[in-house]
């Protein structure tokens, strides 16, 4: 599943979006890439004198892969659903221009209200991250 695709399974769009390809959707594991190009917008002011992808999008990436598997799987019910809490984020290596990261998602609690997921990102064989998240289920009426 491509870019394109990924738009109808998340409601953020370009320069927002942090995932190019979604490889796998199961109940247990997701698994997605993304490609941080030369052309990549947020090189520009984060450290120019050492382009590296911010880490606070390597988290999101991650998150939004995990968010576009399990609406793929049809799990939110195309709900909206907001990132509640992150916990036990540790960050091993950085990403450069030109590199892509494969990101693996564990689905480790998904209910009508709650989903808890982990994962861990890899660059050239490497682990650069590895985190735990909660999302919570919005109501769009303020109820």
């Amino acid at each position: 599943m491509r870019s394109r695709d990924i738009e109808l399974l998340l409601p953020q769009r370009d320069p927002f979006l942090f995932v190019d390809e979604l490889i796998s959707a199961g109940t247990s594991e997701i698994t997605g890439m993304m490609t941080y190009d030369e052309a990549f917008p947020y090189y520009q002011g984060h450290r120019p004198q050492q382009r590296i992808v911010p880490v606070v999008l390597l988290i999101e990436s991650l998150v939004q892969c995990g968010g576009a598997g399990v609406n793929k799987l049809g799990i939110t019910d195309g709900a909206l659903w907001a990132l509640a809490s992150l916990e036990n984020v540790r960050v091993f290596d950085v990403v450069v221009p030109g590199s892509t990261v494969t990101m693996v998602v564990q689905n480790d609690k998904l209910s009508s209200r709650l989903i808890k997921q982990s994962g861990e990102s890899f660059c050239n064989g490497r682990s650069i991250l590895k985190a735990t998240w909660f999302c919570l289920r919005l109501n769009p009426s303020g109820r």
